[in-house]
């Protein structure tokens, strides 16, 4: 779905206080902007909250996107915040249904950004089959925010077949990502420090709920975990769950997915790819009796041509997580301390 039409009449080229001041300037910017770019039959209710029906095991998940710079290679704050929520959903077993959406806004931000963003939350949610419900939208000073910041929950429906819980988790399960490590962070970083390369690396932000719903109509209880590692990075996703289990994860370094200029970039910034930001791949923990098969399942995937197993559970080192280095050393892959990446998502 293509999302392009011309930006709406304001009264002004810019936010300013008086859009979040409840009065006649609210009720344009959302009338003209919010309600008819992202209307639906529950939002056009235009009501505090949402009413609507529900059957079955619920999943419930929430987020706040504050990402710096909010438009970025490959995409922006507000395909970020629903694909965001929607794949923490996802990870869940669940098939997302309901978003709410919350705008907090920076006096001054342009009216023209923030049309783009709507735009692209149109998009990522006809893309994912989602349904933007409900939401509010508030304007602080300038000085006070930093231009958008976005919150959104979710509501989906535990898929009939899905068993997501790390306490299934067993010695000789395999370790499965999606695809290509740290894109999102560097991809950040890249227009940050300014740096330039033969092929310009864009975010790897994208819905996965229909790839995790075909993977559980097929493999459903053989899925132990699943996990979007996004801040903290592959390494922090592992990590917990190794503290959560008392296993040990075992991770190959030869075996981890990533974009040649990904690689080159972490080495000049100084940073462990294991530790950088994704916003559109994920970990599966998978019975070893289906993960060739699972893994096979994904690499048909548009979003999963890049996956790889790389390691298995294990009961040497509980509660660590181990590297074995391309040149056949082992290293102890531990929390990250401090922070990397600031604003990352």
């Amino acid at each position: 779905m293509k999302t392009s039409c011309p930006l709406p009449k304001f009264d002004f080229d810019v936010i300013t206080l008086g859009h979040g001041g409840g009065g006649l300037l609210t009720h344009r910017l959302l009338q003209n902007g919010v309600f008819d770019i992202l209307g639906n039959d529950l939002l056009d209710q235009q009501h505090d909250g949402a009413s609507f029906p529900l059957s079955g095991n619920v999943a419930f998940s929430t987020d706040s996107y504050v990402i710096s710079p909010f438009i970025f290679p490959g995409g922006n704050i507000g395909e970020l915040a629903v694909n965001g929520t929607v794949n923490d959903l996802a990870m869940c077993g669940a098939i997302p249904k309901y978003l709410s959406l919350s705008f907090i806004i920076e006096e001054g931000l342009s009216m023209s950004d923030f049309f783009q963003v709507l735009l692209s939350i149109k998009q990522a949610a006809h893309k994912a089959e989602v349904k933007i419900v409900t939401g509010d939208t508030k304007v602080v000073e300038q000085g006070k925010g930093d231009k958008l910041f976005i919150n959104t929950s979710g509501i989906g429906i535990i898929h009939p077949g899905a068993s997501i819980h790390h306490k299934r988790i067993k010695p000789g399960d395999q370790i499965i990502v999606s695809g290509c490590i740290a894109t999102h962070g560097i991809a950040i970083m890249s227009v940050r420090k300014g740096l330039e390369f033969e092929t310009t690396i864009v975010s790897d932000t994208v819905n996965l709920n229909h790839t995790i719903t075909g993977l559980l109509d097929r493999f459903g209880n053989d899925i132990k975990f699943l996990r979007d590692p996004t801040r903290g990075g592959i390494a922090s996703v592992l990590n917990e769950v190794a503290e959560l289990t008392r296993l040990g994860f075992s991770i190959d370094q030869n075996n981890l997915p990533i974009m040649e200029q990904v690689e080159g970039a972490c080495e000049m910034l100084g940073l462990d790819p294991l530790y950088v930001a994704n916003e559109g791949i994920f970990i599966a923990i998978v019975n070893r009796n289906v993960a060739t098969d699972f893994l096979a399942q994904l690499n048909a995937d548009s979003n999963g041509t890049e996956a790889a197993i790389i390691g298995e559970v294990t009961l040497d080192h509980p509660g660590k997580v181990v590297m074995k280095s391309r040149i056949g050393g082992k290293r102890v892959v531990n929390f990250l301390t401090g922070d990397q990446l600031p604003r990352i998502c």
